[in-house]
């Protein structure tokens, strides 16, 4: 069974830094795009950082320049390192992966379980 592994989450004051990781286990397949999101409290999902394949990234504009997505394929691990956190950061923070799934390697999303990202001022 696929499943999507997420740590690196906690409390940091403002300016400090995190980084979070992201393990898919259970698929002999590397995965194809990942990314990171996040939900806040009474806002919206949103778009975090994603990154191909091809490791072409593409970041939310809240976050260029402060946040770097990276990617391990032998770990099959993507990584998020936020640096200069602001207490706007704060949110619970999910993991994104498009696997390769069956004969076909149908690329299937999965999630992580989220992890809690609390920047204090």
């Amino acid at each position: 069974q696929v499943q999507l592994v997420e740590s690196g989450g906690g409390l940091v004051q403002a300016g400090g830094s995190l980084r979070l990781s992201c393990a898919v286990s259970g698929s002999i397949f590397r995965a194809d795009a990942m990314g990171w999101y996040r939900h806040a409290p009474g806002k919206q999902r949103e778009l975090v950082a994603t990154i191909t394949s091809g490791d072409s990234t593409n970041y939310a504009d809240s976050v260029k320049g402060r946040f770097t997505i990276s990617r391990d394929n032998a770990k099959n691990t993507v990584y998020l390192q936020m640096n200069s956190l602001k207490p706007d950061d704060t949110a619970v923070y999910y993991c994104d992966a498009g696997v390769p799934r069956g004969y076909y390697r149908t690329l299937v999303d999965y999630w992580g379980q989220g992890t809690q990202v609390t920047v204090s001022s």
